[in-house]
Order: structure tokens, then sequence, then C-alpha cells
């Protein structure tokens, strides 16, 4: 057990005195250590790091390692085998407190120590050499598939329904995707065929079931992943498509492939057949569903408001009259029919005769006493004057 003084102090610990980490020294010569190897003395000090970075810990209790380690397995990492405490640089950060793209290849290199298989196949793919050797921030390091410090089992089917939405987090970026010419639909096409839809209903209902139908590493690979024109893997050839899909449809003809639009939605330069068959269903059932419902409002209208006006017209024609200027109510009432007179008798006549006079005799005096009140009034008008 040895310690560089000078790695120490470019550490980010450099700060901190011996003591800290160590209580149980507290003076030469140092008392006895009961550690039966190099493993059991680090484990010794386990708890340490909780005084110091307790949401980390907190984190890394509920991670896939510290469930193997309490099962009973030594050797699962603990804060100590991923940071060593003496040399551990400062680790820069998102402003989410992620590790920034610029740790990405450090990080690959730390999880190579436990997972030297994994690694080798992740170096050889597109995201692998793209940090390793490209120094690449666009693509993803371990911690961002896995997490860092609660890692998850990826061999639930939890993780299985999720890893589509983890996939996406990189590849529906636009500003990521543009530069490489990459289609950003991938997660909308594929929730919109019949696997993408069955695998979002189960991680939605059952997200503890297991499925069969493939999410995106089962096309494309896990830690192998490479470019879709790639000669050997990429399943933009058709040869390479056709031998993943017979994975699970092992009866698939030559042309089975032919149906896979790529993650692209069609557009006239791309895939133009199905754009313009999509574009005319647009129009069409529209036009028609939209025929339909005007000739149905205009039939309920008909129906409806008609038969209310020719139940106006008919309260209409019984209503009566309203009164003429000058005339009285009784003699703007509808007119009965009556039955035909009978005929006027002669004594009838006189009698109609005599109140005839009458009515003239009276007409005349009213008429006498208006031109009265006419001259009166002009007398007055003329003395004023």
């Amino acid at each position: 057990m040895t310690i560089n003084p000078k790695g120490y102090d470019q550490s980010v610990h450099a700060r901190l005195s011996c003591q800290v980490c160590h209580t149980n020294i507290t003076g030469f010569p140092h008392p006895e250590n009961t550690a039966k190897d190099r493993r059991d003395y680090t484990l010794q000090y386990q708890t340490t790091c909780n005084q110091c970075h307790p949401n980390q810990v907190k984190e890394l209790a509920d991670s896939v390692h510290t469930r193997l380690f309490q099962e009973g397995n030594r050797d699962a990492p603990i804060c100590a085998d991923c940071h060593n405490p003496h040399t551990q640089e400062v680790i820069e950060k998102t402003p989410d407190g992620l590790p920034a793209p610029s740790e990405h290849a450090r990080i690959a290199q730390t999880c190579s120590t436990c997972h030297a298989a994994i690694y080798e196949e992740y170096l050889s793919s597109v995201h692998g050499s793209g940090i390793i050797e490209n120094r690449n921030p666009d693509v993803p390091a371990c911690t961002d598939c896995h997490g860092v410090h609660r890692i998850t089992n990826p061999k639930t089917a939890a993780f299985r329904l999720s890893s589509p939405q983890l996939c996406a987090k990189c590849h529906t970026d636009e500003t990521i995707m543009s530069k490489y010419g990459l289609s950003t639909q991938v997660l909308n096409t594929y929730v919109a065929d019949f696997h993408g839809t069955t695998v979002v209903l189960f991680e939605k209902t059952d997200p503890d079931q297991e499925t069969n139908k493939p999410v995106c590493y089962d096309c494309h690979g896990v830690h192998d992943i490479q470019r879709v024109d790639d000669p050997n893997k990429g399943i933009a050839i058709k040869e390479n498509l056709l031998r993943t899909c017979q994975r699970c449809h092992p009866d698939a003809s030559t042309n089975f492939p032919d149906s896979w639009l790529g993650h692209y939605i069609p557009s006239p330069d791309r895939h133009p057949l199905v754009y313009y068959v999509n574009l005319f269903y647009k129009i069409f059932i529209p036009t028609v569903l939209g025929g339909m419902a005007i000739f149905v409002a205009s039939d309920i209208y008909y129906r409806v408001w008609g038969r209310k006006r020719r139940l106006r017209g008919k309260e209409a024609s019984a209503t009566p009259l309203p009164p003429r200027e000058g005339g009285s109510a009784e003699a703007n009432q509808p007119v009965e029919s009556t039955p035909e007179a009978a005929p006027v008798q002669p004594a009838d006549r006189e009698d109609l005769a005599g109140d005839s006079l009458i009515s003239s005799g009276e007409d005349v005096a009213s008429q006498a006493e208006a031109g009265t009140d006419e001259v009166v009034s002009s007398d007055r008008t003329s003395d004023e004057e």
C-alpha cells in the first residue's frame, strides 16, 4: 500500500488531510491492520465516502452493483473501484450534473476494468470508435445508457421496454442528428408500427412483463452497433436487414424487407409512392366524409326548421288582423259569414227612412255648431292682431 504524493496533490482530494478518510490512524506507528488481502483492506473504507457524498451514496444504494455486493459478491464495485481516492481528478459536468462529453473516454476505460469483453465490442462500434478514436462529444458513453450511480440491471423487462426512450434521447435531437444526416423520426415511426405500439402498451400496463416484440437493440445491436450503411452489419443493406428480420420471422422471403421505410416519414424525395398514396387519402377521405356531413346537416335543417315554418304559417292565418288606422277594433275583426238577410218589408222601409232623416238632421246641426266655433275663433284672432 503506497501513495504517490505528486499524484495526490493533483487529485480532487488534495485539500483533505489523510485523517479525514483514515479516521483510525492518529499517530505513528499505525495500529495493526487485520485485512487479509488488498480487497479486504479496500472494503474496510467502504462507507468513508458517505460523509462527503451522501447524494451519490443514496443513488448507489439502488444500483445493480450494490445488489450484487449484498448478495455476497465481494468483487462488485464500490466507490473506490471507480474513483481512486488518491488520484481522482476533477470530473467536468454538464449543467444538469451529468458527466460532460469530455469525460466519455475516461468513463469507458473505467468500466473496462470489470467489463473487458464488452469494452472490446464497444470499441469496434460506431459509438465506441467515435469516443475513443475521435473524442466525438455527440456519441454516448456507458453512463449515458446505463446511468452514473443508479445503474439498473439491463437484463430486466423494465429496462428492455424503456430502451426505445433511452435511444430517443439522442436520436430525436435535431441538433445532433442533422450533423450526420440521420432521421429524427425514429421514435415516432417505431411507435406507429406494430412492434413499437405493442412495446409501448406493455410499458404502460405491464412494465415487468416480458414481450417478444423487438426494441432498438434487437435490430441494431447492443454494444457492437454499426453504421446503417456498413456492408457487413448495416441494416440499410437489404441482405443484412433480411437476416435481421429472419431472427423473428424465419419464413421471411427476399421481398419481406421491402415494406420497411427506414424510420423516415414518406416524402416526394423518399418513398414517393407511399407519400402520394397517403396524400390522396388525406384529401379523398375528408372530401367524402365532409360531403356526407353537409348532406345530413341540410336534411336535418329541412326537416326541423321547415316544419317549424309551416306551423308558423298556419298559426298566422288564424291570427286576427291588427286594427287599421282610424278604425275601431270591432270594425277590423274578421267578418264571419252569416245567412242571407231576409227581405225588408214595406213597414220596415218607412222606419229606415225615418231613421235616415233623424241622422241627417243631427249631422246638419253638428256642422252648424262647428261653423260657429270657427267664426268665434277668427274674431279672437283679429282682436289679438
